[in-house]
């Protein structure tokens, strides 16, 4: 699984600097279309939710294969199991995870894509 979120970072970093060489050499927008009026308001549940470290490591760990609340209780510093589930239940209620079988999380692919993304442009 490791190996394919490297391959898939690799490709969305190829296609990042196609864009953003489109963007520098055509002087426009190569991004595509912004969110109008109150679309920009929406985005800030999720990205709020990604604001917070234990819940970025959380994303890490559950992205890297640890499914369940057990597993992701032995990772030092995530804090007690009430306290995971807390920071679950906030990137559940933002989309970042989803619960494919009763208590496993794991990220959607395209959340997962946009938070690779996300991560991407702030180290840039």
């Amino acid at each position: 699984m490791e190996k394919a979120v490297d391959n898939r970072l690799a490709e969305l970093e190829r296609r990042i600097a196609a864009l953003e060489s489109a963007a520098l050499s055509t002087g426009t927008d190569a991004v595509g279309k912004l969110p109008e009026g109150d679309g920009w308001a929406a985005l800030a549940g999720p990205l709020a939710a990604l604001g917070n470290p234990v819940r970025l490591t959380l994303l890490q760990e559950i992205s890297r294969g640890r499914a369940t609340v057990t597993a992701l209780s032995e990772v030092e510093g995530l804090g007690t199991s009430g306290q995971i589930y807390h920071h679950l239940r906030q990137l559940t209620a933002e989309g970042w995870l989803h619960t494919p079988t009763r208590g496993t999380f794991a990220v959607p692919p395209p959340r997962l894509v946009a938070l690779l993304a996300i991560l991407e442009a702030l180290q840039r």
